[in-house]
């Protein structure tokens, strides 16, 4: 009788240890960081629970304008911050097809703020490029490859603000580049 009630047990604590391996819940990365080098920048993203991260961006944007009405062009430099509050809804998703979630390779939705710098180099012809505030709520997915090789695609649209003016704004934001450590 003992001995039935044994593995009466034993069958059940065997089939709940493979049903819970099953069941894993896929969560972001703890942290990590990154360099981008289609525009040269860093990136910090720090998780705040299972699927909710925070990206810091530091990068730069370049530019190029021309004018004809007095012959000139002139190239700029400006430098921005970008932090959002991402949540990846689609982990578990990926996780059953087979696909990689390492590295928070996902879909997710944010909130974004990107704060434009004045420009550090600017032809005085020209017009003034003055430091600016984006808020926008964006979609997005991110995705990390084979040698840690990260692609990251995110867009929206929000409200602009600077000294003179608020619009309303189209916010995008494509980024190259490599995760840095484990």
């Amino acid at each position: 009788m003992s001995k039935k009630y044994f593995l009466l047990i034993a069958s059940l604590l065997l089939f709940t240890g493979v049903q819970a391996q099953e069941e894993a819940v896929v969560t972001v990365a703890k942290s990590q960081f990154k360099i981008n080098v289609l525009l040269p920048g860093f990136v910090y993203e720090h998780a705040f629970s299972d699927k909710n991260t925070l990206y810091s961006e530091l990068t730069s944007g370049f530019g190029y304008r021309s004018s004809d009405f007095n012959n000139e062009s002139t190239f700029y430099f400006m430098p921005f911050i970008q932090e959002q509050f991402r949540h990846y809804y689609n982990l578990e998703k990926r996780a059953a097809k087979g696909k990689k979630t390492a590295f928070n390779s996902g879909n997710f939705m944010a909130v974004t703020a990107i704060y434009n710098f004045q420009s550090i180099s600017t032809n005085k012809n020209f017009g003034e490029y003055v430091p600016s505030l984006t808020i926008a709520p964006v979609w997005g997915l991110q995705r990390t490859y084979r040698r840690k090789f990260n692609l990251n695609l995110n867009f929206g649209a929000g409200v602009n603000f600077d000294r003179y003016n608020t619009d309303l704004s189209i916010v995008a934001n494509f980024s190259l580049g490599w995760v840095i450590g484990k």
